[in-house]
């Protein structure tokens, strides 16, 4: 028999980033709030807690913080022909779980998209013509300018207490920045990170090429700093424990060092833990939510009616929940009707690994996960694409994100992988090496979408999500030109040899080895509730009650990490439901 619980007045989804923010924001508003994850309680105390935060074992290779796959994973396939397969161990991508999600384990990167990545497809069209773009490539500018998102990704990058150099304040070029982003209102709040030796090799060798190289933004305190929220954050201390760990230093920006401390004196905000919400319930009319139904830590299904259903789980999650509970129109890849599920993506990465002799130290464990220098000048429209015959591009770095003993020893190809000579390569190479990486943008294509699985089901009986994806022709021409540009780079560094990690035009996507947990797409944001899952306030097209929040919004990947788009479109969407729905509830955007 399904509990029901006493009404609330609004009922967020899933409580990492976006959820803690929202709470945040609509808090004062003294209406009653619920929030439920799926996973369990987590804070940076005692759950981040040093030393045993740093045991890579439990963390970097048994994914505690991560989704467990027995109970709910993904199907895969490549394309609609083919049957796809549970995925049984999570390891291209790594959904976060519990409190903070993917927000608690991340590297830090928080990046402002370029003004081209927000208007993709006009541009592309203007520079080069509608014919250009492939036939099945969807392409689709973002609802909203940048000069709209600006305050957002400054108030975010405030939150985060992000550390940076700014290379565009107010239309005046800053050197030492990124000469390629758009304007910005002000500087980062605190000062970059250091610079590693990796990363001033890979600047004097980019220079050398008339490239302007910059620290990367980085959600990493570098000084004393108080935040918006009147949360004081920590001064990092390079230990090398970011992506797959939560910060014990409370430094590293997440919903656990950055908000949750700010929700705590509010007594009209409720966080129930170990929640999975199975669907969002809708009223006869399937136009009006009137809340959600979830199972408990017990097993018992219960009923959570709200006003105001606000989804801000993980991008996957968020689409299943949509699929699950009828809400929007499924994508058909076959009519192109339909938009949930539509416009899947991932990003396209590579890297070079470069080996020096002896008299080279790289020290790559005092490191953060945001340790690095980039150039931007093969990034999005930031050079010209006529004679290249495709669409996108990439940055490229030297990144060192840390040198723990199992996951991150860079040896040669050509080594053992096991016993004594698997022992010396490591003692040979781990202070002497190196990496040269590029991450890029992914579009989108009719043949690349989610649906619900018509054979496997979770725990709950519930059926899974399938992901129908592999790599196109687009993406695979511009990784090849990315690695040549990046192989330039490394003849200057003048290892003593390297070897390049970049795919072929034969790839197919491998769902093995980790890439990045940059998924996207699935419930996109745009001006048609035709090609649109919800409006540029990310409010649902067909159920005005009802928020979707997140990466999958996206209409198409960037090569930059999704966090800061994601933290500002929060932002923004709190800001038109505190200023707008709440006093006249109904569509904010009328068709």
């Amino acid at each position: 028999m399904t509990v029901k619980k006493p009404d609330a007045d609004i009922v967020i989804v899933g409580f990492g980033w976006t959820g803690s923010l929202m709470a945040k924001e609509l808090a004062d508003s003294g209406l009653k709030i619920i929030a439920l994850e799926r996973g369990e309680a987590r804070d940076t105390y005692p759950d981040f807690a040093y030393p045993k935060i740093t045991d890579e074992l439990t963390y970097g290779i048994r994914l505690k913080l991560f989704q467990n796959a027995s109970k709910e994973t993904v199907t895969i396939r490549h394309n609609s022909n083919q049957t796809a397969l549970p995925y049984r161990r999570f390891g291209s991508f790594l959904p976060g779980d519990g409190v903070g999600g993917a927000g608690s384990h991340w590297n830090g990167m928080l990046w402002r998209p370029l003004e081209a990545d927000l208007r993709m497809r006009s541009m592309v069209i203007e520079k080069y013509g509608a014919s250009f773009i492939p036939e099945d490539m969807t392409v689709q500018d973002y609802p909203f300018t940048y000069a709209e998102m600006e305050p957002y990704f400054d108030k975010f990058e405030k939150i985060c207490g992000t550390a940076g150099q700014a290379g565009n304040i107010q239309g005046e070029i800053i050197e030492g920045g990124n000469p390629f982003e758009a304007a910005r209102q002000n500087a980062y709040p605190t000062k970059p990170l250091k610079a590693q030796y990796a990363g001033i090799l890979f600047s004097e060798a980019a220079k050398k090429l008339g490239y302007h190289p910059f620290p990367v933004p980085a959600a990493n305190c570098t000084e004393p700093y108080t935040n918006p929220y009147g949360v004081q954050m920590g001064v990092c201390n390079y230990c090398g424990f970011c992506e797959r760990f939560g910060c014990y230093n409370y430094s590293k920006a997440s919903p656990q060092s950055s908000v949750l401390p700010a929700l705590k004196p509010f007594k009209n905000i409720e966080l129930r833990t170990q929640c999975q919400v199975i669907r969002v319930n809708t009223d006869s009319t399937g136009q009006h939510a009137t809340g959600v139904t979830y199972i408990d830590e017990n097993g018992q299904e219960v009923e959570q009616p709200a006003n105001l259903v606000i989804l801000s789980a993980f991008q996957l999650h968020n689409v299943r929940l949509l699929l699950l509970s009828k809400i929007g129109k499924p994508y058909n890849p076959i009519t192109g009707e339909g938009a949930v599920g539509r416009n899947y993506a991932y990003q396209m990465n590579g890297g070079i690994s470069l080996f020096f002799k002896p008299d080279s130290i790289f020290n790559p464990f005092a490191a953060t996960g945001t340790t690095g220098m980039f150039i931007d000048e093969f990034n999005a429209e930031n050079f010209d694409h006529s004679t290249l015959n495709f669409i996108g591009g990439a940055t490229i770095s030297a990144t060192t994100t840390g040198g723990r003993p199992i996951q991150q020893m860079t040896i040669p190809s050509n080594a053992p992988k096991w016993g004594s000579g698997w022992k010396r390569a490591i003692r040979d190479n781990y202070l002497h090496s190196m990496n040269v990486s590029s991450s890029g943008s992914v579009m989108p294509y009719k043949q690349c979408y989610l649906d619900l699985d018509p054979t496997y089901t979770d725990v709950n009986g519930q059926p899974l999500l399938r992901m129908t994806f592999d790599w196109q022709p687009n993406e695979l021409k511009m990784t090849h030109f990315i690695g040549q540009k990046s192989e330039e780079i490394v003849k200057l560094i003048n290892p003593d040899h390297y070897e390049m990690k970049y795919m072929g035009m034969d790839a197919h996507y491998d769902v093995r080895p980790y890439q990045s947990t940059h998924t996207t797409g699935g419930a996109v944001m745009g001006n048609d509730p035709r090609t649109s899952v919800v409006n540029k306030y990310l409010q649902s097209w067909d159920v005005p009650n009802v928020f979707v929040l997140g990466a999958c919004c996206f209409p198409q990947n960037l090569a930059y990490n999704p966090t800061g788009i994601v933290g500002a479109t929060a932002l923004f969407a709190a800001n038109a439901i505190r200023t707008r729905y709440l006093a006249n509830p109904g569509p904010l955007v009328q068709v």
